[in-house]
């Protein structure tokens, strides 16, 4: 497990033989060596933890966030930049300190528990109509391509003010951009500014004329343009490409072994903590948060030299038989489950309520319109989405 000084250091993220299992690294490097040199896409030597304690140590230390250009940090992807985790989006929104905070809690009005709740019947109601118009298709149908994208960009365009019917243009864009292998810098440069572009003449047209969303009411706060252009951005890519992904993997988790959906069919209650548990035992959550140690840190028993990029993986965090029993197991019911998907600590992902209640409703109206729901290939021939950030599956075939 503990490579020599010849040996070539293990390539980060691990592969796979299913989309739906884990690595078996995961545990290897948990018990052995929590705290491992690794290698990115990129080539460039970054230190994975995979313990949970560790991993929401290093995740909740406020001296740390992720790498800015400046910094000289491992890059994820195989472009020179390092792609969007290494990108000039790290220095124009504010990482640290009052500003940060400030930040954090502007957009944070937006994703209160109030808000939720009051959005859950449009949402319910667009999932209705997407899954109508799957089953209008005939089955087998795609689930992810009909139900899972949609409905998160839906909701997120609608919060923001952005138009729906350009989805097609900023889900490349979000792909490009969180490639780690795919794209050659001078398409990740063309993607970024066209991006860049798109969202500036958004804020330009709102200016003008306001509407009742989030872009909108972020004009009087003063933001410079940059500022506002990063924002709308990072909230669209991150409003939509994970909860997209998480909510196919979901519905494939549960009808993998088919008595998980039986249960949920008998029992609705179960909803949000299943909802939970898909969460906490995802085997294909991505690569993971990258911090840049700005000075030595001690973690997991091992003193890291200022000038570390540590790699956090939440996904091998969350099997951790330290901090959950049976962790491989998936318990429809487990209470508590401090899982650690959306990271933790000041740079937790922000939109996670929002996250939360699209795969709820989601779930919901799944169960309710098509209650023998069922994957339509072997679960282990589903096959994942490769060379991106944020793990997914390519499709999920279904039928009813």
């Amino acid at each position: 497990m503990t490579p020599t000084h010849t040996d070539p250091l293990p390539r980060f993220p691990f592969e796979t033989a299913t989309a739906l299992e884990p690595p078996a690294e995961w545990a290897e490097f948990r018990e052995k060596c929590p705290v491992a040199h690794v290698a990115l896409a990129s080539g460039d030597q970054a230190t994975l933890i995979t313990r949970y304690d560790d991993v929401k140590t290093v995740l909740s230390d406020p001296r740390f966030t992720r790498p800015t250009p400046a910094d000289n940090a491992a890059r994820v992807a195989d472009t020179e930049s390092g792609g969007v985790f290494n990108s000039e989006m790290a220095t124009v929104l504010p990482q640290h300190g009052e500003a940060h905070i400030t930040w954090r809690r502007t957009l944070g009005k937006w994703f209160t528990a109030k808000r939720m709740n009051a959005l859950r019947p449009g949402m319910a109601a667009m999932a209705e109509q997407l899954i109508d118009d799957l089953v209008a298709k005939g089955a087998p149908g795609d689930l992810k391509a009909g139900v899972a994208f949609p409905l998160p960009v839906w909701v997120i365009c609608d919060m923001l003010g952005v138009p729906d019917a350009d989805r097609d243009r900023f889900a490349h864009w979000s792909d490009v951009m969180l490639s780690m292998t795919r794209y050659t810098q001078a398409e990740f440069d063309a993607a970024q500014r066209e991006f860049g572009q798109y969202m500036g003449g958004l804020i330009a047209g709102k200016r003008a004329e306001p509407g009742e969303d989030i872009l909108s009411a972020l004009l009087p706060e003063g933001w410079p343009d940059p500022m506002l252009i990063a924002t709308g951005i990072g909230l669209l890519i991150a409003g939509h490409e994970t909860t997209a992904n998480m909510i196919a993997k979901m519905v494939a988790m549960l009808l993998a072994d088919r008595s998980r959906w039986e249960a949920l069919l008998a029992d609705p209650s179960l909803v949000r903590t299943a909802v939970e548990e898909s969460l906490r035992l995802d085997a294909n959550a991505g690569v993971g948060m990258m911090r840049y140690l700005g000075e030595d840190f001690e973690v997991g028993g091992t003193v890291l030299p200022r000038g570390t990029t540590a790699m956090c993986s939440m996904a091998a965090a969350n099997r951790d038989e330290r901090a959950f029993g049976d962790a491989a197991e998936m318990d429809l019911g487990r209470s508590p489950n401090p899982h650690l998907a959306f990271g933790a600590g000041a740079h937790a992902c922000l939109g996670q309520p929002l996250a939360r209640t699209e795969l709820q409703v989601v779930l919901e109206v799944l169960l309710r319109k098509l209650p023998s729901l069922e994957l339509a290939v072997p679960a282990d021939e589903l096959r994942r989405v490769e060379g991106l950030a944020v793990g997914g599956l390519r499709e999920l075939p279904v039928r009813w």
